[in-house]
């Protein structure tokens, strides 16, 4: 499990994250954290790493934690947002982003251990695999860390956060994706939830990729965005 911490106060997010490691600790879970001083600096690194949780504070200098989160949510529809805030008056701004709970300061221990199992189990019941046989072993990939699919003659080349290459057609995959996935063309099949940005020449992935958009294919793809949405 990714985790991002939040907080300007120091103090604060060294609290938290003394409780995160004391969770995983307690589970076996390998939890990998990183922790910023502002909302700014969670956002940048959030273009370049996907995290599975954020644990956000509300009032901070700067952009304040829900519109963080807005702003996180609009490009990732499964992490997992937990909001740690001395105020309650937020409380009703969460549903905007779907946040899974709200922890008050000063934060009780036993309540953090049950948000987080919570978590943990949200993402293992939505967590769906593609299982791909490459070189004698068995891969599974994540289909929310799947960016998109490409076939090169007889091959299809899945690109997540490594790269895998079989001998199959396009066709067979399509059958084992989900409602996230659209069909651009012949060639690729896209992860709609990955997508930035989309003009009539190419689209933009939140990974900064880009792909060729088929000629009209454009109001097609938007289409399946908003109906997605």
């Amino acid at each position: 499990m990714r985790l991002a911490i939040c907080d300007d106060r120091p103090e604060d997010s060294g609290i938290v994250v003394g409780l995160v490691e004391d969770w995983a600790s307690a589970r076996g879970i390998s939890a990998q954290y990183e922790v910023f001083p502002s909302a700014e600096a969670l956002l940048f690194r959030a273009e370049e790493v996907r995290f599975d949780m954020l644990l956000l504070d509300i009032e901070m200098g700067g952009m304040d934690g829900v519109t963080l989160a807005k702003r996180v949510r609009s490009g990732d529809r499964t992490v997992q947002i937990v909001f740690i805030t001395g105020y309650t008056d937020y409380i009703a701004e969460g549903y905007d982003v779907a946040a899974l709970h709200y922890l008050v300061k000063p934060v009780s221990r036993e309540k953090f251990f049950t948000v987080l199992d919570r978590a943990a189990e949200k993402m293992r019941q939505s967590a769906r695999v593609l299982d791909l046989e490459i070189g004698g072993e068995m891969v599974r990939v994540p289909l929310y860390e799947l960016k998109y699919l490409e076939v090169i003659k007889n091959y299809v080349t899945l690109h997540a956060s490594s790269d895998y290459t079989v001998k199959s057609a396009l066709k067979d995959f399509e059958k084992r994706l989900d409602e996230r996935f659209f069909r651009i063309g012949r060639g690729v099949i896209i992860n709609l939830e990955q997508i930035r940005r989309v003009t009539k020449q190419e689209v933009t992935l939140i990974s900064g990729e880009k792909i060729p958009l088929p000629r009209g294919m454009y109001e097609p793809l938007n289409r399946a965005i908003i109906a997605h949405d």
